[in-house]
């Protein structure tokens, strides 16, 4: 069974955690969030860490031990560095760009894709690169999820949109009859 859920947080210079209704709230530099974790995990809101406690030994709340330290995690990490995520066009007239709060995709089909950038979350277009930023690892990760299924890549070719440094394993296509 993995012991993530026993070790401790800590909280960088300029993160602060409070406990709020049923959740918690951590506030740092780059914003403001808030998680409602399960009910049996208890938090202590130490100087400068934060401890989570699991009730019991049952596999359920040793899972959920862990889960929560884990979200919490990303939280602290998230308000005080944040998350990004990179995704390459690639492909004969395929491109992106940002007008305002929409991303706009042209990637071979008769249309446009336009797709709202939500909340919380930054996107930049610097040629054939998109960037996703954010605080909340999950809507990071989510979004450039959703870029990524306009196209994704082809096995041919290659073309579409993938994530940076991802491999795209290539099939060799008909043979030559002869």
């Amino acid at each position: 069974m993995s012991r993530i859920g026993n070790r401790a947080i800590k909280l960088e210079t300029g993160v602060s955690a409070r406990l709020r209704d049923a959740g918690l709230e951590v506030k740092g530099p780059k914003g403001l969030l808030f998680e409602t974790l399960p009910e049996q995990i208890a938090v202590e809101v130490g100087e400068g860490e934060l401890r989570l406690l699991r009730p019991d030994d049952r596999k359920q709340s040793k899972a959920l031990h862990g889960l929560a330290r884990a979200l919490v995690q990303n939280m602290v990490t998230g308000v005080s560095q944040g998350f990004s995520k990179q995704l390459q066009v690639i492909g004969v007239g395929f491109r992106a760009d940002l007008r305002g709060d929409k991303l706009n995709l042209t990637v071979g089909y008769s249309h446009p894709v336009v797709m709202p950038v939500p909340k919380g979350v930054t996107a930049s277009v610097e040629g054939d690169m998109i960037r996703v930023e954010g605080s909340d690892r999950q809507q990071v990760g989510q979004f450039a999820a959703e870029i990524r299924r306009v196209r994704p890549p082809e096995p041919y070719k290659g073309k579409g949109i993938r994530y940076a440094g991802e491999q795209v394993r290539r099939k060799v296509g008909k043979a030559a009859v002869g």
